[in-house]
């Protein structure tokens, strides 16, 4: 490891020691507070592990540290905003202990090793769910466009040809943002990992130290946190799994397909969008036209319902809300559409 590598994890560790600090301060009166300032003595333990290793190697020592402008935004935004909406951010910071602030079932305490860092799963998983919204985005943004376009004329070969290219673009657009935000995160996640793997091979020790103080926190007598600790440390693979969710508040099962989620994007909005665009294959003018609202408000209801599987709702008011979302949007393009064309016309 050069020099360059570990002058960069020194100031790494001390940035976290920054930030543990803010989050202390935003913390005092809970029983968070001392954790956050045991977690930045530890990160400053670290700094000094890392100068060590600098000095192994033969580096020059790094220069004071001195607090950068993103840690100062993310550090006054913290104070301000409360450490639970800034968890994303300061995780992304490698602040560990944001599991904590994961709202997944927060009065179940592990009681065995084999439970920690186990979280529920969502029913139906993520890739139907995203299936399912995929859907409801292409129903409800074309079923809009054709009929803001049906309102300004009557001609079906325009109406067509608005609605297929609405179901090409947004299918298109819908991939690419999902392509882009999947490996944004996959990226991130890796880096995380790689970063906690690195340490966890060099100071097997620190991070079982540091994984007992959010234990601790969780309200584990420390008796039980140490041996839990110990117990992970000894297996490299599961030490790393626990020490990404326990410590980062990450999910190595997230880390998703960046394919996989740019093919069902494509599709799912594809498969929405064609619901209100079928009445126009198959007949024209005012025909096609009701056709197109009694598919579109049929679909939404059913898209309604079914979004209530993930929300836990009750399927007809699920299914009723959207209905009348979709059918306000409907028709406000229509009648947008419709003043526009008789405007222009």
């Amino acid at each position: 490891m050069g020099a360059a590598h570990l002058q960069n994890a020194w100031r790494e560790e001390r940035r976290s020691a920054w930030l543990y600090r803010i989050v202390a301060a935003a913390e005092i009166g809970s029983t968070r507070h001392g954790l956050f300032l045991d977690l930045a003595r530890a990160a400053d333990a670290q700094a000094e592990l890392w100068l060590a290793e600098i000095a192994k190697v033969g580096g020059s020592p790094p220069s004071p540290y001195r607090v950068d402008s993103r840690a100062r935004v993310v550090g006054a935004l913290t104070l301000r905003l409360g450490v639970r909406r800034m968890r994303p951010i300061l995780a992304a910071m490698k602040i560990r202990g944001m599991s904590l602030y994961t709202a997944e079932h927060p009065h179940h305490l592990p009681v065995h090793v084999n439970e920690v860092g186990k979280r529920h799963a969502v029913p139906g998983g993520g890739n139907l769910r995203a299936a399912v919204f995929g859907v409801n985005d292409g129903l409800i943004s074309n079923a809009s466009l054709i009929l803001g376009v049906a309102g300004a004329t009557t001609d079906t070969a325009t109406v067509l040809l608005a609605g297929t290219a609405g179901l090409l673009a947004g299918a298109f657009s819908m991939a690419a943002g999902e392509f882009v935000s999947v490996r944004a995160q996959r990226e991130f996640y890796e880096y995380q990992i790689d970063l906690e793997r690195e340490e966890l091979a060099q100071y097997p020790q620190e991070e079982a130290a540091e994984l007992v103080l959010i234990y601790l926190a969780k309200g584990i007598p420390r008796e039980t946190a140490e041996a839990m600790a110990a117990q992970l440390i000894a297996d490299p693979e599961k030490a790393l799994d626990t020490l990404a969710r326990e410590e980062l508040g990450l999910n190595p099962g997230d880390l998703g397909s960046p394919l996989g989620a740019t093919v069902t994007s494509f599709v799912s909005f594809a498969l929405g969008a064609a619901i209100p665009l079928l009445p126009y294959l198959v007949w024209s003018d005012a025909v096609a036209l009701r056709g197109t609202i009694i598919a579109t408000a049929i679909s939404l209801f059913v898209v309604g319902a079914s979004i209530s599987l993930f929300t836990g709702q009750r399927g007809i008011a699920g299914g009723a809300r959207m209905l009348a979302i979709g059918g306000a949007a409907g028709a406000a393009t229509w009648l947008i559409g419709h003043f526009l064309g008789v405007s222009l016309g």
